[in-house]
Parts: C-alpha cells; structure tokens; sequence
C-alpha cells in the first residue's frame, strides 16, 4: 500500500507492505541510514527516534501506524555546519566509540529532556512532588536504561546528557 510519512519535516510517499515495521520503512524504503537496526525486537534501543516529541523504538511499531505524526530521525536533528546541542556534547565528551547505538542514544536523549521539562518523574525520582525533577546522574542513567552501549561510554554519554541539561536551564 501506499502511505506518506513525514520524515524530518519532509512528507515522503513510500509504497510498503503494511507489515513493514517503521525502522525498515525508515532504513530500506527511505533509505534513512541513521537509524541502526540492533536487536529488532526493542531491547537495545538503537532504533531510537522521535515521533511527535516522544523517543520510540521504530522496531516495534508499523510504519502505516504513523501516517500523520511527525517523525524524526538523527538525519533531521542537526547538520554538519550547525549540530544539535547533544550531538556537539557527545563529540565533546567522547560520548561514543564505535558509534552504532549513537543515533538512538541522541534522539532518546533529546526526548528524555523533553520529559524532564514536563517534569515527568521516572523510578529513579526521589521526589515526585517537587515541582521540578533534579537531573541528577542516577536519574539520567535510569532514563537511558532502554538504550544499551556495547562500547560501555556510559559515564562519557551521561556527562554530555548532563552538560546539555544544566546549560538548557534557565
């Protein structure tokens, strides 16, 4: 069937089976590299992209089930000559190595973010009636639990998740 997406603010048509899952949709029809393909099956959190502001495993959902929303993926948070707050922090903290799951860790960071600011509270919330969560290293790892690292650049990625958070505050 054919639907249309709208991918990094660019409506795209693609012709799928309506089996097709988002990431495959995104990787093979839209040839949307970005995105890696990990597990496939929503554990390692490779796959992570953002849809309508909310970070989601593009493993685990059909891509016909996101006509409509507006999907972006690490090619539309920033550029070469202009990078995403997240993106210049990871290069400034070494915040990868092999660079496989960096995509994902991006765009869930950036969604992360967008959850502290509506003061979502996570596990890891010592106080969930302060009117604002403190982004403190305990919370920002278990905030990035679902995506995993093989290179373990853990302490490196929460150092630049943390340095974006504390310039971002007002």
């Amino acid at each position: 069937m054919e639907i249309e997406l709208l991918l990094n603010g660019i409506p795209r048509r693609l012709d799928l089976d309506p089996r097709t899952s988002l990431l495959d949709a995104l990787r093979e029809h839209a040839h949307l590299t970005g995105t890696k393909k990990g597990c496939d099956h929503g554990q390692c959190g490779a796959c992570t992209i953002l849809v309508n502001g909310r970070r989601i495993n593009a493993c685990l959902t059909l891509a016909v089930m996101h006509v409509g929303d507006e999907i972006v993926t690490i090619e539309g948070i920033g550029a070469t000559d202009r990078l995403h707050p997240l993106q210049r922090a990871f290069l400034e903290h070494d915040g990868f190595q092999c660079g496989y799951c960096t995509s994902g860790q991006i765009c869930s960071a950036i969604g992360m973010l967008g959850e502290v600011e509506l003061n979502w509270p996570s596990h890891a919330t010592a106080d969930v009636s302060r009117p604002t969560i403190e982004l403190d290293d305990r919370e920002i790892r278990e905030r990035m639990s679902g995506n995993l690292c093989r290179c373990a650049a853990y302490p490196n990625i929460v150092a630049a998740i943390r340095d974006v958070a504390v310039n971002a505050a007002p």
